[in-house]
Formats: C-alpha cells, structure tokens, sequence
C-alpha cells in the first residue's frame, strides 16, 4: 500500500510516520514538491505518485495570523482539501483530513456533535469548515476528523510553550474559561491508523465526518498546572500559574470558549476510542 501524507514536519504528520512507516509505502513530499497553496502542484503530486490511499495533515494553523493573510489560510485550509479529494475521486482511493473545533463558537453548553450546526468565530475556523465543505462536495470516500488543541514534543504548541515559560518566568498566567480536550498527535495517529487498518479489513464503517480528540476535558490553565506538575517530578523547577479570563489574554482571534467535541460516533461506527488527556500527555512525555 502506497500512502502520500501532506504536511512532512507537521506533528501528527510526524506521528503518522513513525507509525505507519512498517504497514506502508511513506510519501511525504516537503513543501518544495508539495506547496498546498499551489493548487497544480497538488494535481501533479498526486497523479505522479498515483497513492492508496492519501492523508491531508498539512494545514494553515497560525489562528491570529489568519485574521491578517486570510487569502493564504483559504488556500490552504480550504481549496486544498477540495483538490485533494477532487484527485482521490479520479483514483478511486479514500482521503483522511483533519479539521479542528474551531468550527464551531463554543457558545454550546455541553460537548458538540458532529450535527450540531457549525459557527467559526474567525478565518481560521472559516477556512477550515471550507475545506471541509469542499471534499463532502465531491462526494468521494473520505474521513473528516476534528480535533481539538493538539500538541507533541516537536513543533510550536502550547505543551512546548508551556514548559519554556514555566522554567523561564516566576509566574505564568493562563486563560482558564476556555475548555476543550488537549489532544497529543499521538493519539490522533494511533487513532488513524485503526482505522485504515478497518479500511484494510474491507470493514468499513461509514465515511463522514467523525470527532477525535482525547477523552475528558480540561482548561488551558487546567492543562498547564498538568504540564507543571510533570516538570515538578522531574525535579525541574516551575513557575507559579494564575489563573485569567480570555478577556485578559486579547488575541486578534476570538478563540471558542467551549472546545469539547463528543466522539461517541467514531467508537460506535469505528470502534475506535481515544485514552484520555491526562493518559496520552503522560505518554507524550515519557518519549520526550
């Protein structure tokens, strides 16, 4: 099986390699071969390497700087994933696409499901219910997965911010009315590779879009008091945390307030389910 991944330094493109490098052929042009904002180079990609299987893991995922190069976020995040998906219909290959909470306001009380009605508050969550509107218009085999605040021990997130800072500063301060489930790309990567696995297998459930995210929720400062903690067992030192209401952290984008995404639909249609956050971030660090 031949798989072409997007996104080559991406963290849950860096996890899928890792885990799917012994049951597949790995593609994973850079950004010199494979420019998502350069809709021919993805048409030609995909026909020279002629996939099993293609998975989109690259994305425009800068939130504030979205409101200000909101042309760059579009092309990326949305026509993008619509050529993806016009390119596995020609093939008659499946396409896996990550899409993100941030389609939806947050004003819910209680987790989101896939039903619920999305509202994105800025260009980021725009472009990203484009995108995701763009591949089901094309009607081929594809799966949308959502996720929520995902981080890993490579790239810019907020798990890596947060240990520089609280073994920088004296205190650090952390929004703590904003909730949601912190996903490691490790989760969402074991979690894939189940399913192409059922795929595989010829037991495919249903295609769609599915919610994937860690299981329980959290705030941002909940999830920092968790990453210093850790740092506090490994007898590193740790700043204080104070608590702030987003009102005190302005950002160009106004981000949701309630992340939580319910992913009861992909263990029952899939029977796939995710450990919960405070599992995963455990074993995130344990190979960090």
């Amino acid at each position: 099986m031949r798989i072409l991944i997007s996104g080559q330094h991406g963290q849950v493109s860096r996890e899928l390699q890792r885990r799917l490098r012994g049951i597949a052929e790995l593609i994973v042009p850079g950004r010199d071969r494979l420019d998502l904002a350069l809709p021919d180079q993805i048409r030609q990609q995909v026909q020279q390497v002629r996939p099993d299987l293609i998975i989109n893991a690259a994305a425009y995922t800068s939130v504030d700087l979205a409101e200000s190069e909101p042309q760059t976020a579009f092309a990326v995040n949305a026509v993008a994933p619509g050529i993806f998906a016009e390119q596995a219909l020609i093939l008659g290959i499946p396409l896996i696409h990550y899409s993100t909470d941030y389609v939806f306001d947050g004003m819910k009380t209680g987790a989101y499901h896939e039903s619920d009605t999305p509202n994105p508050l800025g260009i980021y969550g725009q472009s990203k219910l484009a995108g995701e509107r763009a591949i089901i218009d094309v009607q081929g085999q594809h799966l949308i997965l959502r996720t929520s605040w995902v981080y890993s021990i490579h790239g810019r997130n907020f798990l890596l911010t947060m240990q520089r800072l609280l073994q920088e500063k004296p205190e650090v301060r952390v929004v703590a009315d904003q909730i949601g489930a912190p996903t490691w790309a490790g989760t969402i990567a074991n979690s894939t590779l189940s399913l192409i696995e059922r795929w595989q297998a010829g037991d495919v459930a249903a295609w769609g879009t599915y919610h994937l995210t860690a299981r329980g929720q959290t705030s941002w400062f909940g999830f920092a008091q968790a990453i210093g903690e850790a740092l506090r067992q490994q007898g590193k030192p740790c700043a204080k945390l104070l608590p702030i209401l987003s009102s005190d952290y302005p950002t160009s984008a106004t981000r949701p307030l309630n992340s939580c995404l319910d992913c009861s639909r992909l263990q029952l249609d899939w029977g796939v389910r995710q450990p919960d956050w405070q599992t995963a971030l455990r074993e995130c660090l344990a190979k960090g």
